[in-house]
């Protein structure tokens, strides 16, 4: 296998500066905006709240006016889908918004947890109720939250050990406020790479997070978002790493246009992973190669601050010698299906010897692959990590593989374009 691929946007990115611009002052000309199902559901909520988007096709470009932080429409039921990116982030925005909003989502994301960042929303004097189970999706966000100019006396404590997206969420919304609050991450924050990526695009709208570490942001009263006219979104470096892999399974050279030693996200660090592995990397400011240059081995490693890319890495350690240990990996119980079990099941299937824990994963390989048809669980990352097991010469077959809409539509095209 050996070639180039262009990569889709990031979905992390898309999303962010999407409702970034939405809540800037002025018009946002985005460029690479990611054409997939998890934008498209915060493309639909905002327009629901009366933000004008513009697509030019031809042009591949996104114009958004931007609503100066105040929603125009304060009354909307917003369906969004699997896509945290887009829930989290406008449970808590919407909070300051003086209106009256629903929001809910598919049967999986009104599985996955979001008390965490409710609890902190009422601290600020949010109204959240939930409609079905407490502590999950569905919600009702009423009018009432903190009086704009208020000083909050205490930091707003916010759990950082089950998902990043919560902090994020958090730190996106509270330029609306106009107060002076500080959030203090209990726990040890996880998937930090992502965090980063927040602070960064707020920075490019304006807002500078007074930030100690990992453990204190402090947002002033006096922060508000303002366009910085233009976007761009890079390529999402999680896609990246099934061809990468697919470089240090096959052969390669595969190399991945969109993501270099520019990236802003951390996923970019599983080039680090394969060189580990034994591969052999070469990159450039907005590219990233990756060949076979001898067997690949086993490693025991720590995917903390790449969580999404960690499971590329379960499949890449069939074709190792030796066992491979996946560490602190609990944020996948709560992703688009319990990652966790799932990766044990499905690559039990393919015949490696896996045992797992509450964080953890490890992968004996097999002396040789066997035939399997994978499940995918309505994950797309499950699905575009297991086409890896095609490349060790036995039959695969991918259930549901239209689940891949959800962030890269034509990955399998991509991905056979490179096989033949």
């Amino acid at each position: 296998m050996t070639g180039s691929v262009r990569l889709p946007g990031s979905k992390s990115i898309s999303n962010r500066i999407l409702l970034l611009a939405a809540m800037a002052l002025g018009d946002t000309r985005i460029e690479g905006l990611l054409d997939a199902d998890d934008v498209d559901r915060m493309v639909e909520a905002l327009h629901a709240l009366g933000i004008s988007l513009q697509r030019v096709e031809e042009q591949g470009v996104t114009i958004v006016h931007g609503a100066a932080g105040a929603f125009p429409v304060k009354h909307a039921a917003l369906l969004l889908g699997n896509a945290g990116t887009a829930f989290r982030p406008l449970t808590a925005a919407l909070a300051f918004c003086g209106g009256n909003y629903q929001l809910s989502g598919v049967q999986r994301m009104h599985e996955r947890p979001i008390a965490d960042l409710v609890d902190a929303l009422r601290k600020l004097g949010a109204d959240i109720r939930y409609t079905g189970r407490e502590g999950y999706p569905p919600l009702t966000i009423g009018p009432g939250v903190m009086r704009p100019g208020n000083e909050v006396a205490s930091p707003i404590a916010i759990r950082g050990d089950v998902s990043s997206q919560f902090v994020s969420a958090l730190l996106m919304s509270l330029p609306l406020a106009a107060a002076n609050v500080t959030v203090e991450v209990t726990g040890e924050l996880i998937s930090k790479p992502y965090v980063e990526i927040t602070l960064n695009l707020m920075q490019r709208f304006g807002v500078d997070v007074e930030r100690h570490g990992w453990s204190h942001f402090r947002i002033p009263a006096h922060a508000r978002y303002v366009s910085p006219g233009s976007m761009v979104v890079e390529g999402d470096a999680s896609s990246a790493s099934y061809f990468l892999a697919a470089g240090a399974v096959a052969g390669g050279p595969v190399r991945v246009i969109g993501v270099g030693t520019r990236s802003i996200q951390g996923d970019v660090r599983f080039a680090d992973i394969l060189t580990a592995m034994g591969a052999s990397v070469e990159s450039g400011e907005d590219w990233i190669e990756v060949r076979r240059s001898g067997p690949l081995k086993g490693i025991d490693a720590d995917f903390n601050m790449i969580p999404d890319a960690a499971m590329t890495a379960a499949v890449v350690a069939l074709f190792a010698e030796g066992p491979t240990t996946l560490r602190n990996i609990a944020s996948w119980r709560v992703k688009e299906t319990d990652r966790i079990a799932a990766m044990a099941t499905e690559l039990s299937k393919l015949g490696a010897v896996v045992e797992q824990g509450p964080d953890w994963l490890r992968i004996v390989p097999p002396v040789k692959l066997r035939a399997a048809t994978i499940d995918t669980y309505d994950d797309h990352r499950m699905a575009m990590c297991f086409s890896l097991a095609a490349l060790g010469g036995v039959a695969v077959r991918i259930n549901d593989p239209q689940c891949v809409s959800k962030t890269f539509p034509d990955y399998f095209a991509a991905f056979g374009k490179l096989a033949a």
